[in-house]
């Protein structure tokens, strides 16, 4: 039985192993000198264990009876978090060292972080959910605040903290809550309670409790105050983590709890989900509109994202799950290219976030701004790109499920956010020129940003087979 039980977790059991490892090895070494060899040692060793994952086939299992759940929803997710957070370490190690901000705890963080957010997504036991939750925040509030001498830095992690502790006790009193009128803290024994048309008030009242606890961790609306002040004022490489990896744990570990614990009361927490799916997408949308600093946009752009996802999970389907894993999948991708791009924004070695300094940017970088350009157009929905795609699955999904309305909401929103992607196009390419960015660019940069647009041309055609794996991956989930 130990040996199964192990067998299950021997991923995460790996990763920790090496990140205790790396700590100890910088310890007791030249710290400074070990950093950057550690943020290519992660980024490997993350890219490994990913490829180990993606590679094993094995049919679902549980661990520690009942508490880790090893299925092909677990496994989709781990994939996601592992690729995208080495994507982030890798185009991250060169403006980490010009700012004097790579240290060896850096990867170490992220490394302790993905352990957790893996630990959330195959938790089958809101003891084993939390415990995940926690590992991969406290991380995270750390890494928020990695830039000691900026007032912006330090305020994001606390206010990171702060918010974070709120969210955090919102879930532990419907875990309790859930715990009292369920008798058991397991998934599987609270879906035998959590019955449709026989949820008691209290269980109701711990389902809405734990539901806005993860509305908080994946920034959506109207749990999303700390997003803008924290995209903003970490380093732009956490930024960029904090956009991909951690929202793909929250979200999947939102699927995991929804559908595993409460997948038999579908009508009870169809209309919780629903409406944050709405408020998120118009007010990241409308919010957005007004800023002028491309982190902040980044930020309300990740809320209304988050809205489309929830409106997959909204479904309470398989075809909702199946759309949610592939709209995340995509959104991930999109992303990484964004951010590669703005990593580069600088303007005398200095970093620059203000839209306004893209101006005629097209002329001095031609292909970069085209490349841009695919990425905006893909993240605003507009067809042929992937993007599109993407919004078609959830808004699919949703009509499927009998949820028209917000289906047509879901296409307001849409238009609303296509404003302020289509405003950074149109910096790019028309206007007054300005004081022009720095010509060199990273080339690690300019490889992810050109592959990411790459994927969301040529992934038209079968969106690389995402749909299949993630039809998999969601029936393991919903049976």
């Amino acid at each position: 039985m130990i040996a199964a039980d192990i067998s299950a977790v021997l991923p995460e059991i790996v990763l920790s192993v090496y990140a205790m490892g790396a700590l100890l090895l910088a310890v007791y070494t030249r710290k400074d000198e070990v950093a950057q060899m550690l943020v290519w040692a992660t980024s490997g060793m993350l890219v490994l264990v990913a490829l180990w994952i993606a590679l094993s086939v094995q049919d679902s299992r549980t661990a520690f009876n009942g508490m880790f759940i090893d299925d092909g929803y677990s496994r989709f997710a781990k994939v996601m978090i592992l690729a995208s957070a080495a994507a982030v370490l890798f185009m991250s190690q060169e403006y980490m060292e010009r700012r004097g901000l790579l240290r060896f705890e850096y990867p170490i963080l992220i490394t302790l972080a993905v352990v957790g957010m893996m630990v959330m997504v195959s938790a089958g036991d809101l003891m084993a959910l939390y415990m995940g939750l926690e590992l991969q925040s406290l991380a995270l509030y750390v890494v928020a605040a990695l830039r000691r001498d900026s007032v912006k830095s330090t305020e994001a992690g606390l206010k990171y903290f702060v918010l974070g502790a709120l969210g955090s006790g919102l879930l532990l009193y419907g875990a309790s809550l859930t715990y009292g009128y369920a008798g058991t803290t397991q998934f599987a024994g609270i879906v035998t309670t959590a019955t449709e048309g026989e949820l008691s008030l209290g269980l109701l009242f711990g389902l809405v409790f734990l539901a806005a606890g993860l509305a908080f961790k994946v920034s959506a609306a109207p749990f999303h105050m700390w997003t803008p002040d924290v995209y903003e004022g970490s380093p732009t490489p956490v930024t960029a983590f904090f956009a991909t990896a951690p929202k793909v744990a929250a979200m999947l570990l939102f699927g995991r709890l929804l559908h595993g614990a409460f997948g038999e009361a579908v009508a009870d927490w169809q209309q919780i989900i629903a409406f944050l799916s709405v408020i998120s997408m118009f007010v990241g949308g409308i919010a957005a509109i007004g800023q002028t600093n491309i982190k902040r946009l980044m930020a309300y752009s990740s809320i209304a994202h988050m809205g489309f996802a929830l409106m997959g999970l909204a479904a309470g389907t398989a075809l909702g799950v199946q759309a949610m894993l592939v709209y995340m999948a995509i959104y991930v991708t999109m992303n990484i290219g964004a951010f590669a791009f703005i990593l580069s924004m600088e303007r005398n070695g200095q970093p620059v976030t203000d839209i306004a300094s893209l101006r005629m940017y097209s002329r001095r970088d031609p292909l970069r701004a085209l490349a841009m350009l695919v990425l905006m157009f893909s993240l605003a929905g507009v067809p042929p790109l992937v993007g599109f795609f993407g919004k078609f699955y959830v808004l699919t999904a949703a009509v499927d499920a009998g949820l028209t309305w917000l289906a047509v909401a879901g296409v307001i929103a849409s238009v609303i956010g296509a404003f302020y992607y289509l405003r950074i196009v149109y910096f790019m390419y028309f206007g007054e020129e300005t004081e022009p960015l720095d010509g060199e660019v990273q080339p690690v940069l300019t490889v992810f940003l050109l592959a990411s647009a790459g994927a969301m041309v040529l992934g038209v055609f079968n969106l690389f087979g995402i749909e299949a794996f993630a039809a998999a991956a969601a029936a393991t989930l919903v049976q």
